[in-house]
């Protein structure tokens, strides 16, 4: 297990998370098979950022992250804040009040080393410190889908071929208090 310290971005990280969510990001679509669309990855890192920039200027009102570092580099990120458009969009009215923990990314040169278990784990303690017991979670990327869906079964909501032939989107709901954390990550 790597020595990896969680805590709160402060505005000098923001350069380095947005180098670091373009390396996720374009590392994700490249192992997905759909790295040649240059539009949507772009897309993608700017939602993160303006993310990161919410969290900033409304000082984790508006959007939470946690940041895992790894001495001074940053290998993986989490945040909860308003469910997407996506969510909204093809969820009962029931799941407009939940929030969305999201933008779950480990560095390529990190991943399977448990750090995403520590940022969920970390992050379920901010939610329920804030009286939140229960989230969403969806994901587009076949590659995350069979981790949480190992870790959480089944999602609540399938999609099927929404981004495409073979793409789909999943949707979870999930109490806090129901998670099984021996999933590996």
């Amino acid at each position: 297990m790597l020595d990896v310290n969680i805590k709160r971005p402060k505005t000098e990280d923001r350069e380095q998370l947005n180098d670091f969510f373009k390396t996720v990001i374009t590392d994700t679509f490249m192992k997905e098979g759909i790295g040649d669309l240059l539009d949507d990855i772009n897309e993608e890192i700017e939602v993160k950022k303006k993310y990161l920039t919410s969290d900033f200027e409304s000082n984790g009102e508006e959007r939470y992250f946690l940041i895992a570092f790894y001495g001074d580099k940053i290998i993986g990120s989490i945040e909860f804040g308003p469910a997407n458009e996506i969510i909204r969009n093809v969820s009962d009215p029931a799941f407009e009040e939940l929030v969305e923990v999201g933008t779950v990314f480990v560095h390529p040169d990190y991943q399977r080393n448990g750090v995403g278990n520590l940022l969920l784990k970390a992050m379920y303690e901010i939610l329920l410190n804030n009286g939140i017991e229960e989230f969403c979670l969806d994901s587009g990327y076949k590659s995350a889908q069979l981790i949480w869906k190992k870790k959480f079964g089944e999602p609540e909501i399938l999609l099927e071929d929404y981004w495409g032939e073979d793409f789909d989107h999943m949707i979870w709901r999930l109490r806090v208090s129901e998670i099984n954390d021996s999933a590996p990550d």
